[in-house]
């Protein structure tokens, strides 16, 4: 059962969110307490609290938090504010707050923050998990993700890690298939030893058999020395083979060979060498149509594909942008040193709406281009590819998505319009409430909690004119 607080000056206000719930509170009236009032409370899970309990004696809401914090360390705080003090509201989410509400509070909007608590409590206990029992320090980065597609990802690999077994990885380019290799390898029994990664695509077909197995001097023009190929360098460890798809036919044959009796032997060489290696393939392409096709051995394949395990493209993990691009800000702040902030809320919606053919590995790309071009701090849509952004300020729609419950789709359309249209009011209006919302046709006080809804500033839509 869910504990939640409120905490207010006037008693009336502290019934009136009971009253919305329809059940009893944990009501308290005053400011907020401090670390010696009490020892902490670990079973309040939401926090109600209004702007002049927050601030009291604190000269900044985010003093307020830390009193509220050290009392109750696991609540998310919703913070009350009426619209006069709507800023300080704003001020308590820079500094870490859930969310704020303005009074009167509206049933419905209650029962949204409510969801999204219980909604964040969950993830945040997966990744606690997942960091906890299984992720070393270097991989936390990488698991820490909104999407249950990628959650599914990274749940496969905690059960294969640990074992032997040839895993193939199957997804379109750009998904990061390497990545995850890596991922494997790192939490296997094997990560002391090597991990050796060949693209096979990019090796030409007269020279794959030498790079894999290695070769004999002399074994053929041009070839002076004995040579160690990949499958000798990576014993003892795990042996990625990137674009398996592209092998030839003989290649094919070597490598069944390998997989079934653990030896290899050097091109112009006859003794068998046995080699103790982990093999992870991956391919962008459809083997099974390549079977079909007769260009791929079919028994190789089910060799191969013993844990498949499939890395959804981008555009099936939208959730993850926003986080994907900061860190990408952060990685390319160290290399170029930039000081990039963030990026402008007109570019993020873009960003969700696009259908990234080149996925990670594209949005990779186009963050650094625009850490590169901006000038400030903050990722402006002049310093991004045209095509990518919908310069004409018109709606942009995306595809359906039937795997999601009705409910949920609406939500996620009518949000991303609710975003869309109002960055590009108030980029139009320069950041100016009282214009935006008499063009919105809406309130200043309605216009200010759908912003304050979708994270968004009204000065952030300023830094361009100045």
């Amino acid at each position: 059962m869910r504990k939640m607080l409120v905490i207010t000056r006037d008693g009336s206000r502290s019934e009136e969110i009971g009253g919305l719930f329809g059940q009893e509170k944990h009501t308290e009236n005053g400011a907020v307490p401090t670390s010696k009032d009490a020892p902490p409370d670990r079973e309040v899970d939401t926090l109600f609290v209004d702007v002049e309990s927050l601030l009291g004696k604190h000269t900044s809401v985010a003093k307020g938090l830390e009193g509220l914090w050290s009392q109750y360390p696991s609540a998310a705080i919703v913070v009350l504010a009426d619209e006069a003090n709507t800023h300080h509201a704003v001020d308590a989410v820079k500094a870490g707050a859930f969310d704020y509400l303005t009074r009167p509070v509206e049933r419905e909007e209650l029962d949204l923050i409510v969801d999204k608590v219980r909604e964040s409590d969950v993830l945040k206990s997966e990744l606690d998990y997942l960091r906890g029992q299984f992720w070393n320090e270097d991989s936390l980065e990488y698991v820490d993700t909104r999407s249950r597609a990628m959650r599914d990802v990274f749940v496969k690999i905690r059960q294969v890690a640990g074992t032997r077994t040839t895993v193939l990885l199957t997804g379109e380019t750009g998904t990061g298939k390497s990545l995850i290799a890596k991922l494997i390898h790192a939490h296997s029994n094997r990560k002391s030893q090597p991990f050796i990664s060949v693209h096979c695509g990019a090796i030409p077909d007269t020279l794959v058999e030498s790079e894999l197995f290695g070769h004999e001097k002399g074994a053929f023009t041009g070839a002076v020395r004995r040579k160690l190929g990949k499958f000798e360098l990576a014993h003892g460890g795990t042996i990625f083979l990137d674009e398996i798809g592209t092998v030839s036919q003989s290649v094919q044959v070597k490598l069944l060979n390998v997989i079934q009796e653990r030896f290899i032997q050097r091109v112009g060489g006859e003794s068998d060498i046995p080699v103790d290696v982990r093999i992870i393939a991956a391919t962008n392409e459809n083997m099974n149509e390549l079977c079909e096709r007769g260009k791929f051995r079919r028994d190789l394949f089910y060799r191969l594909n013993v844990f498949p395990i499939r890395i959804p493209p981008l555009r099936e993990r939208r959730e993850d942008i926003p986080r994907l691009s900061e860190v990408f800000i952060q990685q390319f702040n160290g290399l170029l040193n930039t000081e990039v902030k963030g990026i402008h809320p007109q570019v993020l919606d873009r960003l969700m709406e696009y259908e990234w053919p080149g996925n990670v590995r594209e949005l990779e790309n186009v963050i650094e281009r625009a850490c590169i071009l901006e000038t400030g701090d903050v990722l402006l849509p002049e310093s991004f590819p045209p095509d990518l952004l919908d310069t004409q300020g018109e709606v942009v729609t995306s595809p359906v998505r039937t795997s999601l419950p009705l409910k949920e789709a609406r939500r996620i359309t009518v949000d991303r319009f609710e975003r869309q249209y109002l960055s590009s009011l108030l980029e139009q209006c320069n950041g100016v409430v009282k214009d935006a919302a008499g063009r919105a046709g809406v309130t200043t006080r309605q216009l200010s909690k759908l912003l304050g809804r979708h994270g968004l500033d009204k000065m952030d839509f300023r830094k361009r004119n100045r």
